[in-house]
């Protein structure tokens, strides 16, 4: 906790002091969470990393990365009501501006890692991924927009432009893979496609219905039907999303199975454990992984169940959602998650990576609880 206190700035503290969010879950006690001390945090954070010299990238812009900038982006806008926010915060602005000139640039612009610099195949790896993270993002801003922008229009012309065409990923993108899950290692590209399929649901005026893009579609929902049964618990979870998005990819039998074998991973204090959900990875450090809950394993998939309709008065969803409030720390805002991939020093910079990804995944499903 030491190592928070020292990185975080003081404004975390100060805002934290207030504005908890008090919601009842049926015949449940009020959940209380701290929605102001959650926005502080992912703010410093999303500020940390846009200065941090390791995300720079060239044209005075910086990397997006699945696990700060992609969920913050996701997270941060659903707390803009409980902030009596008319707007964006800072840190949205400077993201969306960052994202938005990559695209418009996008054949001006350096790959995030190139195969030069970093090694074989990640220019490909690194042009798929941010495709579709770019796309993504500015669908999820734009969601409510009579008709898409210039720069999503040009995301979405991006991404296409790098979808596998041939061979058995055939509707799939090259993907980053750095042997770290759960958003870069060897079976990531399928995690990777989901979120392309998000991107085209969410997109405004009925993308999806765009005769220029149907074969593209075509492909994507058979590379994703193809494989489900045989991906790790969180893909398939991030599929269950996608299939609520966009028609077709999941028939309701399939979407069932999902959500029930996903429910019964539920451990006795009503989180979920990442570890659960990876399959069966091992950390390259030899440590044990841990297999208690946390915030990043609840946060997704009590999210996503609600996203594919699972009832507010499910006394699973309850209680998950009782121990994401009973599990925000909060003064500082965060929600704890660990490392799949080695036992992290609390002095580095990558110690706080899964608690940001937690973090947001926790806001979006508290709130939208308070939505149903």
């Amino acid at each position: 906790m030491t190592s928070i206190l020292r990185r975080c700035a003081p404004a975390v503290f100060v805002a934290a002091s207030f504005c908890a969010l008090t919601f009842r879950a049926e015949t449940n006690p009020p959940i209380t969470w701290n929605a102001k001390a959650a926005a502080a945090y992912l703010d410093e954070r999303q500020s940390w990393w846009i200065s941090w010299p390791a995300a720079a990238r060239d044209h005075e812009t910086f990397c997006v990365s699945c696990h700060t900038v992609l969920p913050y982006a996701l997270g941060r806008p659903a707390l803009r009501s409980a902030l009596a926010e008319s707007a964006p915060s800072l840190n949205e602005r400077k993201l969306l501006a960052n994202v938005t000139k990559r695209v418009m640039l996008w054949n001006d612009m350096q790959p995030f890692y190139s195969d030069e610099k970093v090694g074989l195949l990640k220019t490909p790896q690194s042009r798929g991924t941010e495709s579709i993270l770019n796309a993504l993002i500015l669908s999820s801003y734009e969601t409510q927009n009579a008709e898409p922008s210039q720069a999503l229009t040009k995301a979405f012309q991006n991404m296409w432009a790098e979808q596998q065409k041939t061979g058995e990923n055939k509707g799939s993108w090259s993907w980053l893979n750095f042997h770290n899950q759960p958003w870069e290692a060897e079976d990531s590209p399928y995690y990777g496609a989901t979120l392309a399929a998000i991107a085209v649901g969410t997109a405004p005026k009925n993308y999806r219905a765009t005769p220029e893009i149907q074969s593209n579609l075509q492909s994507l929902r058979e590379y994703l039907q193809q494989g489900y049964a045989a991906q790790s618990r969180n893909h398939q979870i991030f599929l269950l999303w996608a299939s609520t998005k966009l028609p077709g990819l999941l028939q309701p039998e399939q979407q069932q199975s999902i959500i029930s074998s996903t429910l019964a991973l539920q451990q006795q204090d009503g989180g979920w454990s990442l570890s659960s959900i990876v399959g069966t990875w091992k950390r390259h450090d030899g440590t044990p992984l841990e297999t208690i809950s946390d915030g990043y394993a609840t946060g997704v998939i009590a999210f996503i169940l609600q996203q594919a309709g699972l009832a507010r008065d499910n006394a699973q969803l309850k209680r998950s959602l009782s121990w994401l409030a009973n599990n925000q720390d909060k003064k500082e805002g965060f929600w704890p998650a660990y490392s799949l991939n080695k036992q992290r020093d609390p002095t580095a910079d990558a110690w706080l990576f899964m608690s940001d990804a937690a973090t947001a995944y926790s806001v979006l499903a508290l709130t939208r609880a308070q939505t149903n």
